[in-house]
């Protein structure tokens, strides 16, 4: 691990944080995968030479074993979720502190908790990817608390993209990807709601998404992708 640069996954578990762990892995980096079910994160971990972290991006103490780390040069920022797809009078308050509590607050901590260490990658090299969404650009019905929170991711970057020219901040914003456990949970737990958002349509996969995070992270260090908009064809 000393002799590799250090990537850290959050979400690492399924989805994009996986397909992204496995595609920097592949270009030699050593990724922590980090997340709460740690079964598949161990599983995960021996498939790529990486290292698992349980991690819980809601919960303070969680977050700051990340501080122990001796050292990281990239931050994936890919932890979140969205919940429930009604109208804003009828979306939940709950809903609402879970989501900004996990994509906003969630994405605040870790990279308050890694910044020192990123700060101190050689020749200021040190990236920070934060995964928002095209939902953080465009509202939808139904998405207003989704919405919110990704609207909340952006600005993040920009914010910190503004305040410290150390340190490379890039946001992704994914279009429709079709990553199952995101429907499923948003719909909870409903696998039939959840098949049909991707039914008859073009998707985007988590490996295409993983490809991006490839390609910004193989930039040289005076290269700031600031923001990426990734969309299968048909989704205009």
């Amino acid at each position: 691990m000393e002799d590799k640069k250090v990537a850290v996954v959050t979400g690492a578990s399924s989805g994009i944080g996986a397909a992204a762990a496995r595609a920097l892995a592949a270009d030699g980096w050593h990724v922590v995968v980090a997340a709460r079910r740690m079964d598949r994160l161990t599983q995960l971990a021996a498939e790529i030479g990486g290292t698992a972290l349980e991690l819980d991006v809601t919960d303070a103490e969680s977050v700051a074993r990340l501080e122990k780390l001796p050292r990281v040069d990239l931050l994936l920022n890919n932890a979140g979720g969205a919940k429930g797809l009604e109208p804003l009078a009828e979306t939940s308050v709950q809903d609402w502190q879970w989501m900004f509590d996990t994509n906003v607050l969630g994405t605040v901590r870790v990279t308050q908790a890694l910044l020192p260490k990123l700060l101190a990658a050689p020749n200021n090299s040190g990236l920070i990817i934060n995964m928002g969404s095209i939902a953080g650009w465009t509202v939808y019905e139904g998405g207003s608390a989704y919405n919110a929170a990704k609207h909340g991711v952006r600005v993040i970057s920009r914010a910190l993209r503004l305040e410290n020219q150390k340190i490379r901040v890039t946001e992704l914003d994914p279009g429709r990807v079709a990553t199952a456990e995101f429907s499923v949970n948003r719909f909870r737990g409903d696998t039939s709601k959840a098949a049909a958002v991707y039914a008859d349509q073009l998707n985007l996969t988590a490996e295409d998404i993983a490809e991006a995070v490839r390609w910004v992270a193989s930039l040289p260090a005076h290269v700031n992708i600031d923001v990426m908009t990734l969309k299968p064809r048909t989704q205009t």
